[in-house]
């Protein structure tokens, strides 16, 4: 049961990102609605069982682990399961444990992640404006995810900012966002909007910035040269020349980037999505909770689901309707 997991397109699935919680002390405006109702905590796995979940997932060739949410960082006791993935970084199996965080737990927990092994987080971040960052977040506070870019810096760790381009809001600050992580040694990712969960009232085509467009943008003013290199999720990459500063891209919509997919993603509650962008899942916390000493139905049931894992997702935006929707949001999925 440890031989590697092939998805029906030959694609190694080697990179799992998993969500603790569907929590989040933020409310940005394009992941979900400002009252929203969380899972209740009894259908959460425990950390036990997630400890179990990812080492089942490592057993059969998984080597990235990236920690998603909600906020992770807000999860009572996320730390003992950090310290309990260490074993792994250790052993050699896993290249890789790493977290995706809205950075404002970070100066609490920046010193006990890279203790744990973490050496890279990723950062959302869309805007420089202490305004604009309140109103997008609904509850956040700049200074404070600054100050948890300092403290993860001053821990040694590497921080990328992940930054959400979107129309009328951040399209302003595209140069300020680059020059703010050049002189901060920081990399940067701008993702396109996707059309994830009901945000309520919010216009989700018009917050659409292609990333065609942003480059088009960056190429008024720098030399831009297209780079081959891939860090095994779903970015493409770019150089300033003038700078030498690398600048990541994120286009499930303008370019769909499935055809070297080797990524799939576990909610808090055990769901197993092989694809973001398609609502297929499989339940696996029957597999944890029914069989307690035993994990041959739970590897079972992984190989299962690896073996529907679609080509690829159908999100659409270009016929001015957002085609493709998911229903659930980004925060059950996870970030």
């Amino acid at each position: 049961m440890t031989a590697p997991l092939i998805d029906p397109f030959l694609r190694a699935i080697s990179y799992l990102r998993i969500s603790v919680t569907d929590r989040c002390d933020f409310r940005c405006v394009y992941c979900m609605s400002e009252h929203m109702t969380f899972l209740p905590k009894k259908e959460l796995l425990t950390l036990e069982e997630l400890d179990r979940m990812c080492s089942a997932f490592i057993r059969m060739g998984v080597e990235k682990l990236r920690i998603t949410g909600g906020e992770p960082l807000v999860r009572r006791g996320i730390m003992t399961f950090f310290d309990s993935m260490s074993r792994h970084l250790d052993s050699g199996a896993l290249k890789e444990l790493t977290l995706t965080t809205n950075g404002s737990q970070l100066e609490k927990f920046a010193g006990d992640l890279a203790a744990a092994g973490v050496r890279r987080v990723n950062i959302s971040l869309d805007t420089l404006d202490d305004k604009k960052f309140a109103d997008i977040t609904r509850w956040g506070r700049l200074a404070q995810v600054l100050r948890g870019i300092e403290a993860a810096q001053k821990a040694g760790l590497r921080v990328k900012i992940n930054t959400v381009a979107l129309k009328g809001f951040n399209e302003d600050e595209l140069f300020t966002l680059a020059d703010w992580c050049a002189r901060s040694d920081m990399d940067l990712t701008f993702i396109e909007v996707m059309p994830m969960g009901d945000i309520g009232n919010e216009d989700r085509l018009g917050q659409y910035w292609p990333l065609r467009d942003l480059r088009a943008t960056l190429a008024e003013r720098f030399t831009l040269t297209d780079l081959t290199e891939r860090s095994g999720g779903p970015a493409r990459y770019i150089r300033l020349e003038e700078t030498g500063q690398k600048i990541g891209l994120i286009t499930p919509l303008s370019h769909n980037f499935c055809e070297s997919c080797n990524r799939v993603r576990l909610t808090c509650t055990g769901e197993l999505f092989t694809c973001l962008g398609q609502e297929g899942k499989a339940d696996l916390r029957p597999f944890l909770r029914d069989h307690p000493e035993d994990d041959t139905a739970l590897d079972q049931a992984i190989r299962r689901a690896i073996g529907l894992k679609p080509k690829g997702h159908d999100f659409d935006y270009s016929r001015q309707v957002v085609d493709g929707k998911m229903s659930r949001h980004m925060s059950h999925t996870g970030g």
